[in-house]
C-alpha cells in the first residue's frame, strides 16, 4: 500500500473549505517580488558606496558611518533597508512557519517570537539611525573622535 503525502499548504484544506486569510497571501506574494527588486537596488548602492567609490573596505570605520549618517539621504536610504529587509525576511519566515509547523500551538509560539524579534529589530536600529550622534554634547574631549570639534 502507498501512503501520499500531502503538500504543506494542502494540509487540512479540502472541497469547499475555505481559508479565513482572504487577500493576504496574495499581497504576501506581491509584496515579496516587489520589495525584493526594490532591496536589490539599495542593497547594491548600499555595496557600492561604500566599498567601491570610496577608498574600499579599510575606509569603513566610525568616521565613515558618522559621516554618512550626516546626512538625511543616507538616513532614509539605510531606513529603507532596513525596513524592507526585515519585513521580507519576516514574511518568508512567516511562509515557512505556516507551511511547516504541524501544531497550532507551535505555530503561535513561533509567529510570536518571529513578530518580537522582527519589532525589536527595527525598533532598535530606526532609533540608531535617526539618534545617531558621533559627538555628544558635554562629552571629554579625550572620549571624542578626532573629527569632533571640542
Amino acid at each position: 500500500m502507498m501512503t501520499t503525502i500531502s503538500a504543506p499548504r494542502t494540509r487540512g484544506a479540502g472541497p469547499g473549505r475555505r481559508t479565513s486569510r482572504g487577500n493576504w497571501e496574495l499581497y504576501g506574494w506581491v509584496f515579496m517580488r516587489a520589495s525584493g527588486v526594490v532591496l536589490l537596488v539599495l542593497i547594491f548602492g548600499h555595496l557600492f558606496v561604500n566599498l567601491v567609490a570610496g577608498d574600499g573596505i579599510s575606509a569603513i570605520d566610525f568616521g565613515f558611518v558618522a559621516g554618512k549618517w550626516a546626512s538625511p539621504f543616507w538616513q532614509v536610504w539605510d531606513l529603507l533597508m532596513l525596513w524592507l529587509a526585515m519585513i521580507h525576511g519576516t514574511n518568508g519566515v512567516r511562509t515557512i512557519i505556516n507551511d511547516y509547523a504541524e501544531r497550532d500551538g507551535t505555530r503561535m509560539v513561533l509567529k510570536l517570537a518571529l513578530y518580537v524579534s522582527f519589532v525589536v529589530v527595527v525598533v532598535l536600529g530606526t532609533l540608531v539611525i535617526f539618534t545617531f550622534d558621533p559627538c555628544p554634547p558635554n562629552s571629554p574631549a579625550d572620549l571624542l573622535p578626532s573629527f569632533c570639534t571640542a
